[in-house]
């Protein structure tokens, strides 16, 4: 099959499809109150009346975005911790969370968005993206105890590994001269992958020398 032969065989996204797709990119853009449904309808290339026939209004939408957004990356913390917590498979959740806002930006500039200027279902998102991770109940499977020691600690260091992740899409475009390079080529994501990886590294060894002390 040529190449030309599998793209026609791709059926076209859907109306609603079109919409979300458009929608997200501009509330990751401009943020919530700064998007219309007619700045949404003219993305897609459609008039406004018609996407009351798909979501009945700007909230609705922007919720639809939310939870599909929430769909895709609340998927690798929930496998996480369907089985046994390792320092290995932690590693390989966060490359995957790295990896995957990396492909996919808009989440961590919406959420950006929404803690500045808010927007409908930020708490309940709040919740299901981050609550898991909050968690301090479940330790790694060979060693007692929080998982950082201190169960005090765990929200914080949730908050501040999230930042280090989700800041860096939004404000590394920023350093694109300091840095001599896209930011968001694979260079340079294998560099700020390695970083994340020797900081986490670094606390599983601090707690390490806690639990022998």
């Amino acid at each position: 099959m040529t190449d030309q032969a599998v793209v026609d065989a791709i059926p076209p996204a859907s109306t609603a499809e079109r919409i979300l797709d458009a929608a997200e990119d501009l509330f990751a853009e401009r943020g919530y109150s700064a998007t219309s449904l007619g700045d949404v309808a003219d993305r897609v290339g459609i008039r406004s009346p018609s996407l009351y026939n798909h979501f009945r209004n700007k909230e609705a939408l922007y919720r639809a975005v939310m939870q599909r957004l929430v769909a895709d990356f609340s998927g690798p913390i929930a496998e996480l911790r369907a089985g046994p917590i390792t320092h290995e498979r932690v590693l390989e959740w966060l490359e995957t969370i790295v990896r995957q806002h990396h492909a996919n930006p808009n989440l961590a500039r919406l959420l950006q968005h929404a803690a500045l200027s808010g927007g409908p279902g930020t708490s309940e998102l709040i919740e299901q993206l981050f609550r898991p991770m909050f968690d301090s109940s479940r330790a790694f499977e060979d060693e007692p105890g929080p998982v950082l020691g201190d169960a005090g600690l765990q929200p914080w260091a949730v908050m501040a590994f999230n930042n280090l992740v989700m800041s860096y899409i939004t404000m590394a475009p920023m350093y694109r001269d300091l840095l001599g390079q896209d930011p968001f080529s694979e260079g340079a994501m294998e560099q700020q992958l390695k970083l994340v990886k020797t900081l986490l590294q670094a606390v599983f060894e601090y707690r390490g020398h806690n639990l022998l002390a």
